[in-house]
């Protein structure tokens, strides 16, 4: 290029790290600007193991700084506002960015306020989420108190990180009963506010045998629309009747409702739901063709995880590159997206799968089924692959192009 080209990143999460490094290393004469206030960088696929007592949280997180690409200017403030008509990002504190090309990787947000009486509550008698830094410890203390009765683990109607891990908790949670021998007096329910329990049938099919040999009742489009602490009552909504159900709990995971960052949302970049509207083979905006995006901001119609990253991140890159050289690309995203299914200590069903949901498995075996050697990949593989590979902007093979 003949002249220097700035690209803009929003967000340094595992996808906007990815993309920036990949583009200090390869986009020679760009000047890559990394946007984001925050201090942490957390590993949260991790999150599932320290729920279930496996880790300890702090193995998690690491200090932004060590993060950040050598060469890349880090911006150490929220992106505000978007003006794609004016190729230039507002920063919280009033700064003025010009891009040439933007890449929003911000992530989604949590509404832990959408479902009244869970802020106040989760971490108490009973009430945990993995969903964050601060509460994921709560899991296992609330999970080690439990001595019996009624457990209750929900998964909302949107979009979230990880559809697979709300499974995965209740997985590791009910082998725990199993193993201290309170299994026979406890109740597990699976409050599935979706008509299936899993997106990829062949994957479905499976976890449902399994829930059915293990006696986990699943409730398909119920909807946690309250909690009521202080009874030990939850509020279910049916996503097509209206009926509201109420299930008293003695334990409870709630995996809280998710969308799209406030700032997005009210931007001009948002589809109606307020997600990057972009192609799903590209990752290029509809509408404004210097702007991209990947991850869980954008409304690419896969599974919102890290693996889905991986695979997204160099084909941005290379599109990327070739609209700010003039030229075009032949780079496509088909709609890879991987979540480990942990099913309990020492099992795991690896779930690869496309745009259709047709399956698109790495190794030369029946990933249907649980393995152990599945679940080692998950606990001492995956974390490495992350923090070496992924966040660092490097190719490795796997998952398969």
């Amino acid at each position: 290029m003949a002249n220097k080209k700035r690209v803009v990143v929003i967000g340094a999460g595992a996808a906007g790290l990815s993309v920036a490094a990949r583009l200090q290393r390869g986009g020679q004469g760009l000047e890559v600007v990394l946007v984001d206030p925050a201090s942490v960088h957390y590993y949260q696929p991790l999150w599932t193991l320290v729920g279930a007592g496996i880790f300890p949280k702090e193995r998690s997180r690491r200090p932004m700084a060590e993060m950040i690409p050598k060469g890349v200017q880090w911006i150490r403030q929220a992106a505000a506002e978007f003006r794609p008509e004016e190729n230039c990002v507002v920063t919280a504190d009033g700064q003025r960015l010009g891009y040439d090309a933007l890449v929003v990787a911000a992530g989604l947000q949590i509404n832990w306020g959408k479902i009244p009486g869970l802020q106040e509550a989760v971490g108490k008698n009973g009430v945990c989420s993995n969903y964050s830094y601060d509460t994921v410890n709560a899991t296992w203390e609330q999970i080690q108190r439990f001595t019996g009765g009624r457990a209750l683990f929900t998964i909302p109607s949107t979009p979230i990180k990880c559809a697979g891990a709300p499974l995965k908790v209740m997985f590791l949670a009910e082998d725990h009963f199993r193993r201290t021998g309170i299994r026979n007096v406890t109740h597990v329910s699976y409050m599935c506010a979706v008509a299936s329990i899993f997106r990829a049938p062949k994957y479905a099919e499976r976890l449902s045998a399994i829930a059915t040999a293990r006696g986990i009742e699943v409730n398909y489009r119920q909807e946690l629309t309250e909690l009521r602490p202080e009874a030990k009552e939850a509020v279910f909504k049916h996503a097509e009747s209206g009926e509201e159900r109420v299930e008293k709990y003695d334990l409870i995971h709630v995996t809280p409702p998710m969308g799209p960052p406030d700032f997005i949302k009210q931007s001009t970049l948002g589809d109606a739901a307020g997600w990057v509207e972009v192609n799903k083979a590209t990752m290029q905006h509809v509408r404004y063709p210097n702007v991209f995006s990947l991850g869980d901001a954008s409304n690419l119609p896969t599974s919102k995880t890290a693996a889905a990253i991986r695979a997204q991140s160099p084909i941005l890159v290379a599109n990327l590159l070739a609209f700010l050289r003039g030229t075009t690309s032949d780079a496509q995203y088909y709609g890879y997206t991987s979540c480990p299914l942990v099913t309990g200590y020492g099992k795991l069903m690896l779930a690869e799968f496309d745009y259709e949901l047709k399956p698109v498995e790495t190794f030369p075996f029946d990933q249907g089924e649980e393995r152990g050697s599945m679940y080692l990949l998950k606990k001492y593989v995956m974390p490495e692959i992350y923090w070496r590979g992924l966040v660092r902007g490097r190719s490795w093979p796997w998952p398969l192009p």
